[in-house]
């Protein structure tokens, strides 16, 4: 696997190996420059905790965290495998420094959410977008992906994104794709970025799904965290879980440790309630589950009873949002636009998320059944004006 050249991996000076060398053998050391006043009796009595500094976030909160996803998944999570840091988005612009020096590429899923290619513009880096293609469900244009990577540019290529499931289409990766994409991505040294932060918000999926974290045969970092998991955006936790070859593995964390470093761990503040809120996890990704089916279910309920029969949804496999299919005669921008005049309410249309095509709505399914109905209704009555 090759990295990006940004990261300072120098050999560390006389003084900084021999630190290095008592850490590993247990010998503390007393320090002459020690300047974190927490060490000195000076942490506020709000604070009173001692600041560890471990870039990878707190010891206590990653072991946490790592009981937690043990328990929900298949295998042991090692703590020593897991960042925590503030946001997926921090994540996403970690892992590009990391992959990616200036000019180098991301593979990024299209239709999907604009994130993306936002972030790695920020890194001055390219995003360049693989197809979903829709035939009843949505797949990954697999052989579009190998014709990228093949091409005379593919080599600038350095990671390819996947959202498990996607926004806005909520698509999972399916078995046969995750084994073609993970033999690509080998043959070709691009390591593998899994988004799966709507992961436990199944509306209606296909058998046999898994999350890609965890995935042993390319190098691959799996992002989740509170903001999806808690529907908590202002709980500012996420995470990056390592896997993959373990020489692959030791060289990434050998050079994430430099970044997140850099960056400096999660608040001890925020860090020192983790294990709180991820013992509340199970039963508010439940409420929030029950809640985005009823509305889909609601939604159908809706479409159907419809006399112009005109506007339908696509199927989602998983997420919060769905896409709304309308007719291809009205201009998405004119819908959106009459919505807010008639009705005093917004949307993002189908081109928001590089949709090919004219005629798609994304709605979303989190609003309180009432309010859910009436978008509904919003959009049946203004799609019924536009085309009376």
């Amino acid at each position: 696997m090759r990295f990006s050249s940004r990261v300072d991996i120098s050999a560390p000076n006389p003084i900084a190996a021999a630190e290095a060398q008592c850490k590993r053998d247990g010998i503390t050391l007393g320090k002459l420059n020690d300047s974190n006043p927490t060490r000195h009796g000076l942490a506020p009595a709000l604070v009173p905790e001692v600041y560890t500094a471990d870039p990878r976030g707190p010891r206590a909160a990653r072991e946490a965290l790592a009981a937690f996803l043990t328990e929900q998944g298949a295998s042991s999570v090692n703590p020593d495998r897991l960042y925590v840091l503030s946001s997926t988005s921090q994540a996403y612009s970690w892992l590009i420094k990391l992959l990616c020096d200036a000019g180098d590429a991301v593979l990024a899923p299209k239709p999907g959410y604009p994130l993306i290619e936002s972030i790695a513009r920020l890194e001055c880096v390219d995003t360049v977008e693989y197809q979903l293609c829709f035939d009843g469900s949505w797949m990954i244009d697999v052989a579009q992906l190998r014709e990228l990577l093949n091409a005379p540019d593919g080599g600038r290529i350095r990671a390819l994104v996947l959202i498990n499931p996607n926004n806005p289409t909520g698509s999972y990766v399916k078995p046969s794709e995750r084994a073609a994409i993970v033999n690509l991505c080998r043959e070709h040294d691009v390591a593998i970025i899994a988004d799966e932060v709507f992961y436990d918000y199944t509306l209606e999926p296909f058998d046999n799904n898994a999350r890609i974290a965890g995935e042993t045969g390319v190098l691959t970092f799996a992002l989740d965290g509170f903001s999806k998991m808690l529907a908590a955006p202002h709980a500012k936790v996420g995470w990056i879980q390592v896997s993959g070859p373990d020489d692959d593995v030791t060289e990434a964390q050998r050079r994430l440790d430099v970044i997140a470093d850099d960056y400096l761990p999660m608040s001890d503040i925020i860090a020192r309630i983790i294990p709180d809120l991820l013992a509340d996890a199970p039963q508010q990704t439940a409420r929030v589950q029950e809640r985005v089916r009823g509305n889909l279910a609601a939604l159908h309920r809706l479409l159907d009873a419809d006399e112009l029969g005109v506007v339908s949804v696509l199927r989602a496999e998983g997420g919060w949002n769905v896409l709304l299919r309308v007719p291809s005669v009205i201009d998405e921008n004119e819908l959106v636009l009459a919505m807010i005049k008639r009705h005093g309410v917004s949307g993002q249309p189908g081109y928001f998320f590089d949709m090919t095509s004219n005629g798609y709505l994304a709605i979303s399914l989190l609003p309180e059944p009432d309010e859910f109905e009436r978008n509904v209704r919003v959009v049946l009555d203004t799609v019924a004006a536009l085309i009376g």
